[in-house]
């Protein structure tokens, strides 16, 4: 490749040497120096040396250079990803690009507090978007001291940590509760998965089916057949049931259905997230469906304005990226 000797990676010294121009000027260029003066020409030059010789600037020497790597990071979480989180982080990462920021989304899942925040700041990220619960005052201490500007939590509720964009998953419980209520049903139940990382949001749907019916039951239920089955098959199934999700509903009312149950007549099912399979399953299911309150870009502009020190990281503060809306469809 020219400019370089074979096995090795371009650098900005034969970007510089292929362009006729000073390394200087290789770096005012590719890292779109607004106050450097280069001429068009000398900019377009050394843009078609770098791509000539497929250089990529090096992300460990911009973090020796600026303090931060420009990583946003976002631990996954213990629980399945389902489809309204990743068209938020499809949605992020564009943004985020457009703001010279790259979104990683980190595969470690399980560890929490200092020795979760030790497995970040190997990666020198200038600003972490994690689940509330893994954060502790000394992991938050520790993300800070090692140069990460802005520390953002998902949570049910407001953090005394950092701030979070909150998800109310009692008022999902509560949307889908009411309106089984005006259906008429008198007994109700919601499923509380037995799945971890989600058991712990359909505790909080539960709570928020409880604050409208306080004697509603719960129902613990592994996503499989044989677990619902068993479930159906009992010999006295409540009237209403919050299904926690789209999925789960889906997964009760074939059950019930096997087992000769009729949905809405005998046993009413609401589920959540508004999947398009719910409008074209047998009976039609009536979900929560999630409104935005705030777009993907107001949340990227939020962590910006962290990381360059224009906003202050204020704990408690709260953004709320969603709110529950009930679609009506059959199967109530």
């Amino acid at each position: 490749m020219e400019g370089t000797r074979a096995g090795r990676p371009p650098t900005s010294v034969d970007v510089a040497r292929a362009a006729g121009v000073s390394q200087a000027t290789v770096s005012y260029v590719l890292n779109d120096n607004p106050h450097a003066r280069v001429s068009e020409e000398t900019r377009q030059r050394v843009r078609d040396a770098a791509a000539r010789l497929g250089y990529v600037p090096d992300a460990s020497a911009r973090t020796l250079r600026t303090g931060r790597s420009g990583i946003v990071l976002i631990p996954l979480s213990r629980a399945r990803v389902g489809r309204l989180a990743q068209e938020l982080f499809d949605a992020m990462e564009d943004e985020f690009r457009a703001r010279g920021y790259t979104l990683v989304q980190y595969g470690e899942r399980r560890l929490k507090g200092v020795a979760a925040a030790k497995s970040w700041v190997g990666l020198r990220p200038a600003a972490v978007l994690v689940d509330a619960d893994r954060l502790t005052k000394s992991a938050v201490d520790l993300l800070r001291t090692s140069g990460t500007r802005a520390i953002v939590g998902f949570a049910d509720e407001p953090s005394q940590l950092v701030p979070a964009v909150v998800m109310d998953h009692r008022a999902v419980g509560a949307t889908a509760a009411r309106h089984l209520v005006e259906r008429g049903r008198r007994r109700l139940a919601a499923i509380v998965p037995r799945e971890e990382g989600i058991d712990r949001m359909g505790l909080a749907r539960w709570a928020g089916v409880r604050e409208v019916v306080p004697e509603a039951e719960r129902i613990d239920l592994a996503f499989s057949e044989e677990e619902a089955g068993r479930v159906a098959a009992g010999a006295d199934l409540p009237d209403g049931i919050f299904a926690y999700n789209d999925e789960y509903a889906m997964l009760l009312i074939s059950a019930l259905q096997d087992a000769g149950i009729r949905v809405p007549e005998d046993v009413a099912v609401v589920g959540a997230d508004d999947l398009p399979l719910a409008r074209l399953m047998r009976p039609r299911l009536t979900t929560v469906h999630f409104d935005a309150t705030a777009t993907p870009g107001e949340l990227v502009a939020l962590m910006d304005e962290l990381v360059r020190g224009v906003r202050e990281a204020v704990p408690g503060a709260v953004m709320n990226l969603f709110r529950p809306r009930l679609v009506i469809r059959d199967s109530t």
